[in-house]
């Protein structure tokens, strides 16, 4: 469980770099100031835990269901972001849309947040006789340098917007599946059963059929949209 728990952390922290090469650079420096900001904060909190407690909280099943609640959300708006950054690269968008796209921009995530609380708490733990004021100072201190760094040299590692955007998609995509096997937490025991629920099969199969079309239908309409501007011009 540490291990995936471990790997969702990192994999956060990644989607929240990738996120930051869409932003200028003073955007970058406020959205790792926020980051630096609440490292601080928390400090105190963070001072009080234990490691019997985390682990606790690691094998606390409802916790754990909570959690990926909040992942989930998190998920779904770097996901929002990834299609309107894609939409926007193939096409202009609406004004909606691009407010929409705004506003995920400038979400530095959910998740980001108890991912540095528990980065902190770690330090804590491996850095004893180090007040704990000198710890959280440092740490803010470094993430609020190393962040924009990072994410101006994956910038200039990966300069193609959509190598990004495909990136940070796949990643919560991996972040979800992570979620999943977090909550479930080894509780695989199930009934078998030889029965086919029929209906439900078939109310999968109409839902595939329905977004299916539904995508090829979008896709002919903005292939006609663009064939006609081209012509157009």
């Amino acid at each position: 469980m540490e291990t995936v728990v471990l790997i969702i952390m990192v994999a956060v922290g990644f989607s929240f770099i990738l996120k930051l090469t869409f932003h200028r650079l003073w955007g970058a420096i406020t959205l790792a100031l926020l980051a630096a900001g609440a490292i601080l904060l928390s400090y105190e909190e963070a001072s009080s835990q234990s490691k019997t407690q985390i682990a606790d909280w690691l094998a606390n099943p409802p916790l754990m269901l909570d959690i990926s609640v909040w992942l989930t959300v998190d998920v779904a708006f770097q996901i929002c972001f990834c299609t309107l950054m894609a939409a926007g690269l193939c096409g202009s968008l609406s004004r909606k849309a691009r407010r929409a796209l705004q506003i995920c921009r400038w979400i530095p995530g959910l998740v980001i947040f108890p991912v540095l609380f528990a980065l902190l708490t770690q330090l804590i733990f491996a850095l004893p006789g180090i007040s704990f004021a000198s710890i959280a100072l440092g740490t803010a201190s470094l993430i609020f340098v190393s962040v924009p760094l990072f994410a101006l040299l994956l910038k200039w590692l990966l300069p193609e917007n959509e190598i990004r955007i495909e990136l940070m998609f796949l990643v919560n995509i991996l972040i979800i599946i992570l979620g999943i096997i977090a909550t479930v937490n080894g509780r695989t025991a199930a009934a078998g059963t030889n029965k086919v629920e029929w209906d439900a099969l078939a109310a999968v199969v109409a839902l595939l059929a329905t977004a299916s079309i539904a995508g090829l239908l979008c896709n002919r309409i903005i292939s006609n949209r663009k064939t006609r501007n081209i012509q157009k011009l």
